[in-house]
């Protein structure tokens, strides 16, 4: 399989930032290779455009928008970005347009935001592409599509369900990932990764090939795992031997400070502003 010569990730939203740019509890990431531009999730509310102009990034150069799932905290600015970025095609799984609901002591709307899902209604065929099973964008530059739960211990990280009344689960069937083919190993842009973060790991390895995990950077939906899921998921981590890990948004400060315990030189703080290159 081809690979790029080398991958660049600026983090544009995340719950934390640098100084001078805005925090949000929301992701987007703008990733670029020699012949792709690509924005990954729109965050929740203003950080994501914001923070682009204040780094100097034009979010209309994207060449692609791509949607991990259909949650408000990373569809938000859907509408301004493809807006802004008239050529850019709009992937996504068709059950990220799903009515969802987190429920606690009661039901919160967690789904697209109305303008989000009209600006896809207006992508139409032309722009917008359904994403149902591994997706090559570009020379080493992968979707994963659905990933298959297959570990005993994972979850989608929430009480999460369809219905207001907590009738129906969902299942976040529309998890994707970006993956980017290096020299040195796959670069992974998770979104909240409801799938697992082992879960896409396997499933990348499994079906696009390859051995080696260079960088994982992304929500890994761990703040309500109990210590049973995470000291198996670093145990996987561990196999994987992954050089750099970067937890962000919605991994969760304990999680985040475990991983940091377990991996000490690769756990990396992430922040919007932040850029890496690979």
């Amino acid at each position: 399989m081809m690979r790029v010569s080398g991958v660049a990730i600026t983090v544009l939203a995340d719950n934390r930032s640098a100084c001078g740019l805005e925090s949000e509890h929301g992701l987007s990431f703008w990733v670029q290779t020699a012949n792709r531009t690509l924005l990954f999730d729109t965050g929740q509310g203003e950080a994501m455009p914001r923070n682009a102009m204040a780094l100097g990034i034009d979010i209309g150069r994207a060449d692609a928008i791509i949607l991990s799932h259909g949650h408000y905290d990373h569809t938000g600015n859907l509408s301004v970005a493809l807006e802004r970025a008239g050529r850019a095609e709009l992937l996504l799984h068709a059950d990220a347009l799903r009515t969802r609901y987190s429920i606690h002591a009661s039901p919160k709307p967690i789904g697209m935001p109305p303008a989000a899902r009209e600006a896809v209604r207006v992508a139409g065929d032309a722009r917008r592409r359904w994403v149902t099973q591994p997706v090559e964008l570009d020379v080493g530059v992968w979707l994963t599509g659905p990933v298959p739960r297959e570990t005993s211990f994972e979850n989608t990280g929430g009480p999460f369900y369809w219905d207001a009344d907590g009738l129906e689960p969902d299942p976040i069937l529309d998890d994707l990932s970006l993956c980017v083919r290096t020299n040195a190993g796959w670069v992974v842009c998770l979104g909240c990764c409801h799938a697992g973060v082992v879960n896409t790991l396997q499933h990348i390895l499994r079906e696009l090939g390859g051995t080696k995990i260079l960088a994982v950077i992304g929500g890994m939906h761990l703040r309500h795992a109990d210590s049973e899921r995470l000291e198996r998921t670093a145990a996987a981590l561990e196999e994987y031997d992954i050089p750099y890990l970067y937890p962000c948004h919605c991994t969760g400060e304990a999680a985040t400070a475990f991983l940091q315990e377990r991996f000490p030189k690769a756990v990396q703080p992430v922040f919007a502003g932040l850029k890496i290159s690979f």
